[in-house]
């Protein structure tokens, strides 16, 4: 119910006493609040007061129009922190202050504008939506068991959402929002509520990790929303191993504030504006602000003043002296106190409430005296056992790690010197045999070496790599020749070959001169056909197809022989290795398969003896992970093969190629490292001189031959992380 005031009336306090009592009477129980807390959800101002029980009624609520005021007064309930001012200063909300009044708890919830509001209760929680100022929007009177808000409506998403249902584990949505105030949010929808999401700034950036939960593939990107006029330019969307990291790259100066509501997680990022009212600009001082103007006042007194003002404790020592004449206005009551004592060289201790002012060399005095007695107590106190179990890693290795640096301890002994981790008098013993280790230290320090072991003793992360190694060989040749011959047939019937050119000379065509001059003898000799010229077709492929023509003259006894050869080959091949193997993170591996060649050797004594070389295909490789779920890989890819058609005496040749790099891919991704191409071309014509120079009838004395061969090598490589539902296959 709504009751609405301008100031207190006799009516709304007896309605606010009758329903005090009614509903202290109507129930036993009294619940608390535990937390109140402002944020903006689709542009409007919502406040979330969350108790440790549901509450069976609904609150008191009066407004006031000036100043600008809506308060819920929840009688029998009390508060778990006591008296609280939340600051929130976004749109028309300001700030909440949260009263404990006896026997009521009160939330003041301060604004700029007067507006209306809303109420609903879900669970535990009551949220006051509250409408935009001038909103016509009456607040509504249903019991507040029955306002259950629809979800809100996404107006401006980033990316569209999946058209199918996404996996338990997958991130349901990434949304971009302008607010009122020109601030930027960025609204993640989780899996679950029980996803954990760590934030941290480096730099000029917001970075977020969502816990165990896999981004969507069309989610995996860089969405610019600088036409929105936030502080935020970009939004990059990656998958670090089994988390989601999304990084929010921001401008100017800014401050942000985040927070979790079941399942989605809200980030707003707000542009600081420069305050012409302080003295240096920044976003480190919050308190409220004051004004100050005393002519050499005493420091003490001055410190009183902001005592009074911010209602702390402020203890000074003996030694805080002098006077100060300032004059400040409007400025927040922190940095008037920083001014006050950097101009005296003064500091300060803080103390829950209480501010502990003195000079700054008795404060750092009295810090070193503190570290001091501490140390000096650590010395004194007793040294206690403990025995952890290891599971993933080694005990020997996690030993050495923690007594290492001015000593050696771990394996089998300890150590008594200055320890990294351990202190003096602490000493770390492994068990190889039940992988256990064995501390002993102070309680203190056993804390911190079980929390470090616990960070170091987790289960190492592999990946399997596959290579492709591909060899692709193309070749192509073409020939032309020719023969050109005659015989004389006369020698092999009695007669004499040849032509006579007076006496006893004869000239034989065609005929080497043995045959000539056996040919001239009595009787004549058998002949075959002789050879004019001889250019066949040749090329390593094979032989070559040929065409013969024979002119033939029985009465001469003579005839001419007229051959033509042409041989064309052409060839293709392809060659494909492919080894895979899996190794754990940062650690090297090697697989390999070949061939062993032998090949003789001589020994410094001057015998030769028999050695073998490899001629291997081999992988080696050695990953390393990154945040981003990326894999970094020293690789060491080598393809070797015998050739023996360049063997020796002395052993097989053996043809080697190899690569080494180092490359950073994807996770599932496939990246060609390096490749080898090769391209043999060559054109060669064989002759007789004068001849074949001769236009048309030089074809019959000469012989072409062209020959082309190609040869590639691609090294291809596909690292993949190692999990439940990808393994080695």
């Amino acid at each position: 119910m709504t009751q609405k005031t301008t100031g207190n009336t006799p009516l709304a306090h007896i309605r606010t006493t009758l329903l005090a009592a009614m509903a202290l009477t109507s129930s036993a129980w009294a619940a608390d609040i535990q937390s109140v807390t402002g944020m903006q959800r689709d542009g409007r101002e919502v406040v979330q007061i969350r108790l440790n029980e549901p509450l069976n009624f609904e609150p008191v609520v009066f407004t006031v129009q000036s100043p600008a005021r809506i308060s819920l007064d929840f009688p029998g309930v009390g508060l778990i922190d006591g008296r609280q001012t939340v600051g929130v200063n976004q749109g028309n909300l300001r700030t909440i202050n949260v009263v404990d009044a006896g026997d009521r708890a009160r939330i003041v919830l301060n604004l700029r504008e007067a507006t209306t509001y809303r109420l609903e209760s879900v669970g535990n929680d009551l949220f006051v939506h509250l409408d935009s100022p001038g909103s016509a929007t009456a607040p509504t009177s249903q019991p507040a068991a029955s306002r259950i808000a629809a979800p809100a409506t996404r107006t401006t998403p980033v990316a569209p959402s999946m058209a199918t249902a996404p996996a338990p584990n997958t991130l349901q949505g990434i949304d971009f929002r302008r607010s009122l105030d020109g601030s930027g949010r960025v609204v993640v929808d989780l899996p679950s509520a029980s996803n954990s999401v760590n934030l941290r700034v480096e730099g000029r950036k917001i970075v977020l990790d969502v816990q165990d939960a896999q981004l969507p593939a069309e989610l995996r990107k860089r969405f610019d929303v600088t036409d929105f006029g936030t502080p935020i330019n970009s939004i990059v969307a990656t998958q670090a191993g089994n988390a989601t990291r999304l990084e929010i790259e921001a401008r100017n100066e800014w401050v942000y504030s985040a927070y979790q509501t079941d399942s989605q997680y809200v980030l707003e990022v707000r542009e600081v504006v420069p305050d012409p009212t302080k003295l240096t600009q920044g976003t480190g001082f919050t308190g409220e602000k004051l004004s100050l103007n005393f002519q050499s006042i005493e420091i003490r007194s001055l410190l009183q003043v902001i005592a009074d003002f911010t209602k702390f404790n402020i203890v000074t020592s003996d030694t805080v002296q002098g006077s100060l004449t300032l004059r400040l206005e409007d400025v927040p009551w922190d940095q008037a106190l920083q001014i006050i004592l950097d101009s005296k060289g003064l500091g300060y201790e803080r103390n829950g409430n209480v501010l502990w002012v003195a000079p700054r060399e008795e404060i750092d005095t009295r810090k070193q005296k503190e570290y001091e007695a501490a140390r000096a107590l650590e010395q004194l106190e007793p040294l206690r056992t403990q025995s952890f179990q290891l599971n993933y890693a080694r005990s020997e290795t996690l030993a050495a790690q923690l007594a290492a640096s001015g000593g050696s301890g771990g394996g089998s002994g300890g150590t008594q010197n200055s320890n990294r981790f351990l202190s003096n008098r602490g000493s770390a013993i492994a068990e190889p045999r039940t992988n256990q280790l064995f501390i002993t230290d102070t309680p203190s320090k056993l804390e911190e070496v079980s929390r470090l072991i616990a960070s170091w003793d987790i289960p190492v992360r592999q990946v399997l790599i596959e290579a492709r190694i591909v060899e692709a060989s193309d070749s192509f040749g073409r020939s032309l020749g020719v023969r050109l011959g005659g015989a004389d047939l006369r020698a092999n019937r009695g007669g004499d070959g040849g032509y006579s050119v007076g006496g006893n000379n004869r000239v034989v065509f065609g005929s080497s001169y043995a045959n000539a001059v056996a040919s001239s003898g009595a009787g004549g000799t058998t002949s075959a056909t002789q050879q004019f010229v001889n250019l066949p077709a040749a090329l390593s492929a094979g032989e070559a197809a040929t065409f013969a023509l024979s002119i033939f003259n029985s009465a001469a006894n003579r005839f001419l022989n007229l051959e033509l050869s042409a041989l064309e080959s052409s060839g293709e091949g392809r060659v494909i290795s492919s080894p895979r193997i899996v190794t754990a993170d940062q650690v090297k591996a090697t697989i390999e398969q070949g061939t062993e060649l032998p090949y003789a050797a001589t020994s410094p004594n001057g015998a030769t003896t028999v050695e073998f070389k490899q001629a291997v295909m081999k992988l080696e490789v050695t990953p390393q992970i990154t945040p981003e779920g990326n894999v970094i890989l020293d690789l060491l890819v080598n393809k070797d093969s015998p050739n023996y058609a360049q063997s020796t005496s002395g052993g097989i040749a053996v043809d080697t190629k190899r690569v080494t790099t180092q490359v950073l891919v994807e996770n599932g991704g496939t990246i060609v490292i390096g490749g080898i191409f090769e391209l043999q071309e060559s054109n060669s014509v064989t002759k007789v001189p004068f001849f074949g120079d001769l236009p048309v009838a030089g074809h019959l004395f000469r012989s072409k031959t062209r020959e082309t061969s190609k040869s590639e090598l691609l090294v291809f490589i596909t690292p993949k992380i190692v999990t439940d539902q990808n393994t080695l296959r």
